[in-house]
């Protein structure tokens, strides 16, 4: 099977306070915290920066398996549910692909809520912005999404509005998230996650990706460690390595 080089993107990782599944970005997680017994504030502004090891999104290496950093701002209005926000991080993938350009920007917004009982939804867009990429089809893709989650446990489903970041005549791909995030000790998470994504009128670039891991929150910094990978090595660098190989990444975080 021919091999490709890497012309699909990016998220992994855990800004904001860590976000869980690997590819949420920083307005998944929660608001900041209000004082003890206090209602929460109307408007929430919050901004987050933080490194890894490896900038893992759906499973591929968008940094070529070396350090990225990130970092973004997210607003929340409590009362209706509606968030926006935007998130950057440096990348390697456009280069490899022909491209240029060594970041990702990325601009979202949504509503999430209950539904009843533990039972929620979020619903929204997330556009990802190579500027300048020369890339052709464009790197550039929108996909909206919608999730639903009973307690720890998570389905989420996202849909591309364009082709998908690259690959020509893509549009309507698909990405299925679901994982569950359990508290195992007092600011210690457990993180499952099991992707599947599917790339239309492409189907040897379709792939299942998988994360096992655990996120710390030390009070100053939140920490991060997970294993990650996938079942395809069809994504391959320039100099041949497997972009989907089972990796170890660490993440540190901040969210001010």
């Amino acid at each position: 099977m021919k091999k490709l080089i890497l012309a699909t993107a990016i998220s992994t990782l855990f800004c904001a306070g860590f976000a869980y599944a690997d590819d949420v970005k920083p307005a998944d997680a929660p608001a900041a915290p209000a004082a003890a017994d206090a209602p929460p504030p109307d408007n929430v502004v919050t901004y987050n920066a933080s490194v890894v090891t490896d900038y893992r999104y759906r499973g591929l290496s968008q940094s070529r398996f070396v350090p990225a950093l990130q970092g973004g701002a997210d607003y929340v209005n409590n009362p209706t549910g509606f968030y926006a926000g935007t998130w950057l991080s440096t990348i390697n993938w456009i280069t490899d692909a022909g491209g240029s350009g060594h970041v990702e920007w990325d601009l979202y917004a949504g509503k999430k809520g209950d539904i009843v009982k533990d039972v929620s939804y979020d619903v929204g867009f997330l556009s990802y912005v190579y500027v300048n990429n020369g890339l052709s089809p464009s790197a550039d893709t929108t996909e909206i999404y919608g999730q639903l989650s009973y307690g720890p446990a998570y389905a989420k489903y996202s849909y591309s509005l364009t082709d998908l970041f690259g690959f020509a005549d893509s549009k309507g791909s698909g990405y299925l998230d679901v994982g569950a995030n359990f508290d195992v000790a007092t600011g210690l998470t457990v993180n499952l996650h099991a992707g599947h994504q599917t790339v239309h009128n492409l189907s040897a670039a379709s792939y299942t990706d998988w994360k096992v891991g655990l996120t710390k929150d030390f009070g100053v910094v939140t920490g991060a460690l997970a294993v990650i990978g996938t079942n395809t090595d069809n994504y391959v660098s320039p100099s041949g390595k497997n972009l989907g190989k089972t990796t170890l990444v660490l993440s540190i975080a901040k969210t001010f």
